[in-house]
């Protein structure tokens, strides 16, 4: 027969003649205090109650135990915090410290805790587009995908003289037998094919598609969708897209040019297209020669296609030669532009506009990686969308705690998991009274400097 006593503390060790002992009776305490400096992120741009607005609740009002807005709010934090998982939320549902920060402290139901479980997560990651009989929680993609832009419209203080938009398709591999899936010949697995529009580190769209298509597909009409609505609200901004050569198509371009956007787009090189350069690498080869460095030169030309495209357009020609490679030293890049020359020359085209879109790669590894976008393991494609949607906007989230409140300290650039790591992920201690909840956060952190400062700009 079982009997009731007190466990016996954990001995480890000895130390200056003292027991080293530990129990799990801390009472309230959490390792996720900096979800708080979420919270207050949350409050500067209101993504969650935003975000909550695209979901219609169905469900019958007098047995609701946790409302749309906590339980989005829960999925979109605990993302941040790093639970990939709805299994995790089976715990993460009693936590002290994002409870209050959600704005829940206890349950309406004595048998219920402060936040949802997996169970009840797992129906609204499921909602569907429009009306179920099974389903009564329900989404609008189209208002999901307009929150992205006016959260990134609602971050300008002034409206900017021009703005440059990144466009980029990647993997996101799958390992069951979701819809939509297929094999890859150039990533070698079954994926999805995303598409992700940036402009510097905010997001703009993340469309799941499949992977049977052409990197550019669909890319005309998600364009065109996010352009209206920003010049709805900045009709005299300019604007550039900016992407490798899996875009530089005929319906882009001509759409770009019959709507007052530019663009610089790689070109993928050509027999054609490299003989049309030969001088150059010529001499670059003889300046690597005699400087044992690499040596580079540009060709700025008109050039049309002999079939795809309707017009001649300016393309840029890097003629670089890297010496030691025999050869094989010829290193020639392409890009095609809208923009003039007078407007600007073809080196600091190349090198300080088309170059820097390598920075975009970094921001979908955030997404990827950090805030685990590519866990579409859902059987339909969109419940993955859905997925895909919320970890998106744990990035816009993150990525305004950067930008609003970490400006001018050691994180002004760091990564989504370096600020978790650093920032997020602080034992606490909650301690309960009758007029406030206490949060004691510990006294060894050594980023505290960091966090008052995060808090006093995201309460300005």
């Amino acid at each position: 027969m079982q009997t009731e006593c007190s466990a016996e503390p954990m001995l480890f060790a000895r130390l200056d003649r003292r027991d080293v002992v530990a129990d799990f009776d801390g009472g309230a305490i959490s390792s996720d205090a900096g979800a708080l400096l979420l919270g207050a992120t949350d409050r500067a741009i209101r993504m969650v109650d935003r975000f909550s607005d695209c979901f219609s609740d169905g469900r019958n009002a007098d047995r609701v135990v946790h409302e749309i807005r906590t339980l989005i709010g829960q999925r979109v934090f605990g993302i941040a915090l790093g639970y990939e998982d709805l299994v995790d939320h089976d715990d993460l549902r009693h936590d002290p410290v994002l409870g209050p920060v959600l704005g829940q402290l206890e349950a309406s139901h004595s048998r219920c805790a402060p936040l949802a479980g997996k169970s009840t997560l797992n129906r609204l990651e499921h909602a569907p587009d429009g009306e179920d009989r099974y389903r009564r929680i329900t989404h609008d993609p189209k208002a999901i995908e307009d929150l992205f832009v006016d959260l990134f419209l609602d971050a300008y203080s002034s409206v900017p003289t021009e703005i440059v938009l990144d466009l980029d398709a990647t993997d996101d591999p799958i390992h069951g037998h979701q819809e939509g899936r297929f094999f890859h010949g150039y990533y070698d697995c079954y994926c999805y094919l995303p598409l992700y529009i940036f402009c510097g580190d905010h997001l703009l769209a993340s469309k799941l598609r499949r992977a049977n298509i052409d990197a550019s597909a669909g890319a005309v009409d998600e364009v065109a969708r996010i352009v209206d609505r920003i010049r709805t609200r900045w009709p005299q901004v300019r604007i550039v897209l900016r992407a490798d050569s899996g875009f530089a198509r005929e319906p882009l371009m001509a759409w770009c040019e019959a709507n007052r956007v530019d663009y610089v787009f790689g070109l993928a090189r050509n027999d054609r297209l490299v003989d049309h350069i030969q001088v150059d690498l010529a001499w670059a080869e003889k300046e690597a020669a005699r400087t044992g460095r690499p040596a580079r030169r540009f060709a700025d030309f008109r050039w049309t296609t002999r079939q795809s495209w309707s017009r001649r357009r300016r393309v840029i020609a890097k003629a670089e030669w890297m010496p030691g490679r025999g050869e094989d030293g010829a290193n020639p890049r392409f890009i095609v532009t809208s923009l003039p020359p007078d407007r600007i020359d073809a080196r600091t085209l190349y090198e300080r506009v088309y170059c820097a879109r390598g920075d975009m790669e970094n921001r979908i590894k955030e997404c990827q990686l950090d805030l685990f976008a590519d866990r579409t393991s859902a059987a339909t494609m969109k419940a993955n969308q859905l997925r895909l949607w919320f970890a998106s906007m744990a990035y816009v989230l993150l990525a305004a705690l950067r930008r609003r409140g970490l400006a001018q300290t050691q994180f002004a650039r760091a990564t989504c998991r370096t600020i978790r790591e650093k920032l997020l992920k602080i034992g606490a201690q909650v301690r309960l009274s009758v007029r406030r909840i206490k949060i004691a956060m510990a006294s060894a952190c050594p980023y505290q400097a960091e966090f008052r400062q995060a808090y006093a700009r995201l309460c300005q």
